[in-house]
């Protein structure tokens, strides 16, 4: 089969499309016919080198968590589904043909694998960052970088919990935020004063790393009432870091709900062959994405 892999750390050009032996699904386990992979941060940040205690990296190492597919072994003691399944989910290695998963659900009737190979991961870490956070109903909560994939799973979340969400993001990305129910502004030079003028914010979450962790403790007035799933040096500011996942599989099973529910919706911007993975790379680090990127198998 065919697996994108690197052998060393680096830039996007260590990644190599290889022949490679197919995984097998062992206890617990299911493989699925990839069908498209998701892009997420967590995979350029691997394929770096950065420590991430909950994802030790031995080399050669696969790339990619999130995948949607078919469902071709199913490993002992699985009941819940049979090959020929149609399922989404999460697991190792999935930017590849075959790829084993860990946890899924099925895939909401309606939903192209395109779309959704974009959920797990992402749906999960909003679950997680919202309640970790503390943010409840009636309290209004401050996105950084709110256009992305994470950031469009808050918005949407936290609206459907009575909280009123401001989000920020680039000028493109304006009506987009809106459009999910958030009060949109730009970042860049005054962007503080532009989140005063929209209200009081009790809670914030950093997003995309780019620095704003003092701002936002200045803005909630308390570091505890920041989080942040992108700036590895949030604790030297007093801020909590998230990077290790709560319960993928309760995770999936709202995230199949809500978009059967039609209440939850993340577009995906752009896709991308499994050939083309250091390009989704660079365009992932690059941010500015509206929804997610994802790659086809």
């Amino acid at each position: 089969m065919k697996k994108v892999s690197f052998a060393e750390f680096g830039g996007p050009d260590v990644l190599r499309l290889m022949d490679a032996e197919e995984p097998h699904a062992g206890p617990g386990r299911i493989r699925i016919a990839v069908r498209a992979a998701g892009v997420n941060p967590v995979d350029w940040r691997i394929r770096e080198g950065q420590v991430l205690s909950a994802h030790p990296t031995e080399l050669p190492a696969g790339v990619g968590l999130d995948a949607s597919g078919v469902v071709d072994e199913v490993g002992e003691g699985v009941d819940d589904v049979e090959v020929g399944d149609h399922v989404f989910g999460e697991g190792a290695s999935t930017y590849a043909e075959f790829a084993v998963l860990s946890a899924w659900a099925r895939m909401p009737e309606g939903l192209t694998f395109e779309e959704a190979a974009g959920y797990p991961s992402v749906v999960e870490t909003a679950l997680r960052v919202i309640r970790e956070v503390g943010v409840e109903a009636g309290q209004t909560l401050l996105v950084s970088g709110a256009s992305g994939g994470v950031g469009s799973a808050v918005l949407q979340i936290a609206r459907l919990r009575g909280i009123r969400v401001i989000g920020t993001a680039g000028a493109a990305n304006q009506d987009y935020l809106r459009g999910l129910g958030a009060l949109a502004t730009t970042y860049g030079e005054g962007w503080v004063e532009r989140v005063r003028r929209l209200g009081r914010v009790d809670a914030a979450l950093d997003l995309a790393g780019s620095g704003v962790i003092r701002e936002l403790v200045e803005l909630t007035g308390d570091p505890d009432k920041v989080l942040s799933i992108a700036d590895l040096g949030a604790p030297d500011l007093g801020v909590r870091f998230s990077g290790v996942a709560g319960s993928v599989p309760d995770a999936l099973a709202e995230a199949a709900d809500l978009i059967s529910r039609g209440v939850l919706h993340i577009p995906v911007e752009k896709s991308y062959p499994l050939s083309g993975a250091a390009e989704a790379h660079v365009d992932s680090q690059a941010g500015h994405t509206r929804g997610r990127r994802v790659i086809v198998v």
